[in-house]
């Protein structure tokens, strides 16, 4: 297990508390609503029921709807996000075509277990519950955090794994990745009267354009009301931290690994993304075998989110192996 400094402790302890706030802005109340008679495909992200299934000791929460029939899309999330960090314009515009699945990982909102302080770990869940839910064959899209973990699955089960799609991500070792950026950390310590209203400054860029369309992303992400997912708890950044942290370790051969991700892969940038770097996406593209690389124009970190429906059908066109 990799060992971080005390001084990226001691940062990390600023973006504990700016990011939790942030991604716990209305009471939740976590669904134990199984999803009944009700077919899969009438339900949207704002109503579809959060249900449970045990993996490796760990009781994952998770939501499963959309159109079934077909190659299901399963989502890895972002650092201290939940069921409902989710962008619902972006999984709505995929369950229109095809079967989505949303999870937390052990130990977050709703899921219990232990939060793994590592991504291999974290990785194990995630392959676990495809197969607690007996999915044989998944595309995977992963968002910042949760596109290393998508990584780490596409390695160990190269034949589960059938198309990566990578937003905001980073090979093992990337720049910037071993500590939090001096941007990242100068947005955290900002003082904000509304705690989500800090992701406007780090998914999007400061143009009155970005921030119009950030705006939108807020209203959109607030908009469940009912059975939203709980928050996450003080034991959540802390392990998800120290998995980052390791995954970012500089090493003279990080890159190497990349060669065995065989699968079609779609990575997707913002144009100046303070989080991750841009430059970590273009790494991405250009050392794993089958990727392509799509940047988004003003873009920061939640690009995907500043163009929902541009990247919509830009990945479903991906997926159906068009691109």
């Amino acid at each position: 297990m990799t060992v971080f400094n005390t001084h990226w402790a001691l940062r990390q302890t600023l973006a504990i508390a700016a990011l939790s706030a942030a991604c716990s802005f209305l009471p939740a109340h976590a669904s134990t609503t199984p999803a009944g008679h009700q077919a899969a495909h009438s339900y949207t992200h704002q109503t579809a029921p959060t249900q449970f299934v045990d993996v490796n000791g760990a009781h994952l929460a998770y939501r499963r709807f959309g159109k079934t029939g077909g190659i299901p899309l399963v989502f890895l999330q972002h650092f201290v996000g939940n069921l409902d960090s989710w962008d619902p314009k972006v999984i709505d515009g995929f369950a229109k075509d095809r079967e989505v699945i949303l999870f937390d990982n052990a130990g977050v909102a709703s899921s219990s277990g232990e939060v793994p302080n590592n991504i291999q770990d974290m990785a194990k869940y995630a392959a676990g519950l495809l197969q607690a839910l007996g999915v044989k064959k998944a595309d995977l899209l992963g968002f910042s955090m949760g596109s290393l973990i998508a990584q780490q699955v596409a390695l160990d089960h190269p034949d589960v794994v059938r198309r990566l799609i990578l937003v905001g991500s980073s090979p093992q070792g990337g720049v910037g990745m071993a500590s939090l950026t001096p941007e990242f950390q100068g947005y955290l310590a900002k003082k904000r009267d509304v705690p989500d209203e800090l992701l406007l400054d780090v998914f999007f860029t400061q143009s009155a354009e970005s921030q119009a369309s950030g705006r939108e992303f807020l209203t959109r992400l607030r908009a469940r009301k009912v059975n939203r997912d709980v928050n996450v708890s003080d034991k959540t950044a802390p392990a998800q931290a120290a998995a980052i942290a390791g995954w970012g370790a500089p090493s003279d051969h990080a890159n190497d690994y990349l060669k065995n991700i065989k699968q079609p892969t779609l990575v997707v940038a913002g144009s100046h993304d303070i989080v991750f770097y841009t430059a970590n996406d273009v790494t991405l593209q250009q050392n794993l075998p089958n990727a392509q690389l799509e940047i988004y124009p003003d873009s920061n970190h939640g690009a995907i989110y500043q163009y929902p429906d541009l990247f919509v059908k830009h990945a479903t066109l991906f997926l159906n192996g068009v691109k």
